[in-house]
């Protein structure tokens, strides 16, 4: 099964900003549809049962306490200028908790075997760029430093990804409270 290890977007009055700046940013890309909305902290690929019961052996292990995060700024991946991915970011100081956090549990997974991931980077993905589009900087200039709200990070979950024709469903298998 194909797994990663999330912080959700719960806010709905940041979900419905994330949908209005989707709608009013007119751009040739696919939206990420806001209830998939997330921080990926480790993507972790195909696994096996057993390698899933490993990772939710040390995911229930890991204690992180509550906090909080600022959505804010938009930018893209590799940029904006020829973007691949449309994405928000964080203010510096939840950004850093967030990246703690990401690390953390990259670390102890790399105790089962799993490979360090690539260094993270938070940020929530709302647009795809399935074809070359663009220089979209001018079109992003409006919204760079647009604030979306606040988030409490009080949980990170384990989700299984399946990839269809429609894009990826995702689902629960694992969820971690804050402590």
């Amino acid at each position: 099964m194909r797994v990663f290890i999330a912080v959700e977007i719960s806010n709905k009055e940041i979900l419905e900003k994330i949908q209005t700046f989707q709608k009013n940013v007119k751009i040739d890309a696919k939206p990420t549809r806001v209830n998939q909305i997330h921080f990926t902290l480790q993507f972790l690929g195909e696994i096996d049962d057993a390698e899933c019961q490993q990772v939710k052996d040390l995911l229930n292990e890991i204690s992180f306490p509550k906090f909080e995060v600022l959505l804010k700024n938009v930018g893209g991946f590799p940029n904006l200028r020829t973007p691949r991915v449309i994405w928000i970011g964080l203010e510096k100081d939840g950004a850093e908790k967030l990246t703690d956090l990401a690390n953390e549990i990259g670390k102890k997974l790399t105790t089962i075997g799993f490979e360090k991931d690539k260094k993270f980077k938070p940020h929530l993905t709302v647009f795809r760029v399935k074809k070359r589009i663009e220089n979209v900087s001018s079109i992003m200039r409006d919204f760079e430093t647009m604030e979306f709200g606040t988030e409490t990070i009080s949980k990170i979950k384990l989700k299984k990804s399946v990839l269809s024709p429609k894009g990826p469903e995702y689902s629960d298998l694992l969820e971690v409270n804050a402590r």
